[in-house]
């Protein structure tokens, strides 16, 4: 598998060749480019690292911390921890930076290097960028040998972090014990296996607990999607429970299981918590935001309660930028990510259960009415694959005019409206593929809408418009 980089960090596949896979090169290289961009911004300093229960995760967190340590800055490094942890305890500790080391949803031969800022968010686009050439013309800055960085060891951050989220106003502690929620936890056997109980065992949760050994060997693909989570469905059906949760490795994606063991969606995640976010900020009608290829019930919702939503691109960072542009109090993607301001501005699924616990203690309806309360959504995901002498751009810009009269949307491709409908149109940055989803409120209506799209760049090519 080539190695991916990019501009929020590099990943790829452990071992194998150079070039064609993440190897110790790969890692000390990108970590150097990393670690001289932060001297030259912020001079010497620290450095905030965790990672997720990856095989892999000690190897590289050695090779990070030793190519830190060369460049003379101070590493503070959280060991197991979460996604959401780390760009919490960046702040927390006035570090210039962090790293994490995880793959997120990718499988177990994955890992990667995620880069933050001073804020613990995700790089720039900019600073992206210049780690790049940086690495790719070997300018590092490497210390004397007076000069070298230290170590410290911190296991108290995943702590820290529970004990802010229970601080928080519209957490309401003492609903969620009077419930005595049961609930079941799949972990994947990562880093969430440890903060997840940490967060449901001081809100007074039975929990049971399915892959929560940290051992980084996943029970199944990591990814939480329906048609991946079907042991815990199965555990919901024979028992009385009120909830199922289900984290990816590095626990910054949320899905959440019916108490009759059908899937919530991973969509409706956001759409739930920012509905109780919403109500509970009703007196100053909240914003909220997510990306274009995200369920339209969230605009739903909001507009409901008096707030404007907004619609940013595809990345993490670009829905945090347009969250802090329109002042949004809730926001994230339709992938499980709830990015809760007030507490920082990441994708949280701890912060995530804690909002939605409260929802569903205040609400005192079971999960699965909840989810009916909810304007229904179909997503219909499809690609469809080009040769490479076909110009994507061109492709999009043709259809952009033979939908002119339609609203639409090209801040990251092209989305166009058709009332309660709509169609996504992304090119990939690495393949001469158009990603097409589309949504509607019936399967069938989202797949033929996908279709008509197919369809219609077919007809655009044959007709050698775009030649």
């Amino acid at each position: 598998m080539a190695l991916i980089k990019s501009i929020s960090g590099i990943r790829g596949t452990i071992g194998g060749k150079t070039n064609e896979n993440l190897t110790p090169l790969d890692i000390v290289k990108f970590t150097a480019a990393y670690g001289t961009l932060i001297k030259k911004k912020k001079g010497t300093t620290k450095i905030v690292l965790g990672r997720d229960a990856r095989p892999s995760g000690e190897m590289v967190s050695a090779l990070v911390t030793s190519t830190l340590q060369a460049l003379g800055i101070d590493v503070i490094d959280l060991g197991l921890s979460t996604t959401p942890t780390v760009e919490i305890a960046v702040p927390l500790e006035k570090a210039a930076g962090g790293i994490i080391l995880t793959a997120s949803h990718n499988p177990v031969q994955w890992n990667a290097l995620k880069l933050l800022n001073e804020k613990g968010e995700f790089i720039s686009g900019k600073d992206g960028e210049e780690v790049l050439r940086i690495a790719d013309k070997e300018e590092f800055d490497f210390a004397p040998v007076t000069k070298l960085g230290g170590y410290t060891k911190n296991d108290t951050y995943l702590q820290k972090h529970v004990d802010l989220i229970l601080k928080l106003p519209l957490v309401d502690v003492d609903a969620i014990k009077a419930r005595g929620f049961k609930v079941v936890l799949d972990a994947v056997n990562s880093s969430g296996g440890i903060a997840v109980p940490l967060l449901l065992k001081a809100l007074n949760v039975t929990v049971k607990e399915l892959y929560c050994e940290p051992t980084g060997h996943f029970p199944h693909n990591p990814e939480p999607l329906p048609e991946h989570i079907g042991d815990i469905c199965r555990e919901i059906k024979k028992g009385k429970y009120d909830l199922g949760i289900v984290v990816d490795p590095d626990v910054d994606r949320l899905a959440l299981v019916s108490e009759d063991g059908s899937p919530f969606g991973e969509e409706y995640t956001l759409v739930a918590v920012a509905d109780y976010v919403l109500k509970a900020t009703k007196k100053k009608k909240g914003n909220s935001v997510s990306n274009l290829s995200s369920t339209r019930a969230l605009r739903d919702v909001t507009e409901k309660e008096g707030g404007e939503y907004f619609a940013a691109a595809v990345g993490e960072v670009n829905v945090v930028t347009m969250m802090k542009e329109c002042n949004a109090v809730i926001g994230g993607e339709g992938n499980g990510g709830i990015i809760y301001p007030d507490l920082h501005y990441g994708r949280d699924a701890l912060v995530g259960i804690a909002l939605f616990l409260t929802h569903l203690a205040k609400s005192n309806m079971p999960v699965s009415r909840l989810r009916a309360s909810y304007p229904n959504y179909i997503i219909s995901k499809n690609k469809i694959e080009l040769t490479p002498s076909i110009d994507v751009d061109k492709v999009l810009e043709e259809i952009k005019k033979k939908y002119k009269k339609q609203p639409i949307n090209t801040i990251d491709g092209v989305k166009i409206e058709f009332d309660k409908e709509w169609v996504h149109l992304r090119k990939s940055n690495t393949e001469p593929i158009i990603r097409i989803y589309a949504e509607s409120d019936l399967e069938v209506k989202a797949e033929n809408l996908a279709k008509k799209m197919i369809s219609d760049i077919k007809e655009i090519i044959t007709e050698k418009v775009i030649a």
